[in-house]
């Protein structure tokens, strides 16, 4: 079983490659945010510890926790985020590599593809055999932003400027999928480039 990372900037495309990918019953894809997400979910220790760091006015009415709400209070406090961030990460490594584990040991999947926006800055390149990078010119996905997700110009600014530059995805990854284009050309290539590596 190969263990691969894709990363790539906001709107370069990676939902619709991971929805490819996933379509294939020899492929596991799982990304780190749902990950968290699900390790946060109200009864599992890390909502405990969350809400022990930042209080219960980030629950919503139902008592679950409300992600806009966590999301802008550690956005107010640099601090906050430090705190979340040690205890969120580990937690979420620890999942992967039992999960995995699990994956090799089933005999069942050929690839297990981890997805996370800052799975360099978060160093989760440790524990993958490589990364890959999805890349979409800065245009392209500025244009994205906006139609798909309603983003002002301000907002993209900011988004793309708290992100790694293009180097440095380019220099900490092993293969580049082009996903500028049309989705068709982009799944070509990565069909292409897998082939390579299951065949």
């Amino acid at each position: 079983m190969r263990f691969i990372g894709i990363t790539g900037g906001v709107g370069s495309g990676k939902s619709e490659i991971l929805k490819h990918l996933a379509e294939n019953p020899r492929f596991i894809v799982r990304q780190a945010d749902n990950i968290a997400h699900g390790l946060m979910e109200k009864g599992k220790p890390l909502f405990y510890k969350v809400i022990e760091t930042l209080g219960e006015e980030v629950l919503s009415p139902d008592g679950d926790i409300d992600r806009k709400k966590m999301a802008e209070k550690i956005f107010k406090e640099p601090l906050l985020k430090e705190k979340i961030d040690s205890l969120i990460h580990p937690a979420v490594e620890d999942f992967i590599r039992e999960d995995t584990v699990r994956a090799a040991a089933s005999g069942n999947c050929d690839i297990y593809f981890l997805e996370a926006a800052l799975l360099i800055e978060c160093g989760y390149g440790k524990i993958c055999e490589e990364l890959w990078y999805i890349y979409a010119d800065e245009n392209v996905r500025r244009e994205r932003l906006k139609k798909g997700r309603g983003y002002s110009d301000e907002r993209i600014g900011l988004i793309m400027k708290s992100q790694l530059p293009d180097s440095v995805f380019r220099e900490n990854c092993a293969q580049i999928i082009d996903n500028s284009g049309e989705l068709d050309q982009s799944i070509e290539d990565l069909d292409r480039l897998i082939s390579g590596y299951t065949g």
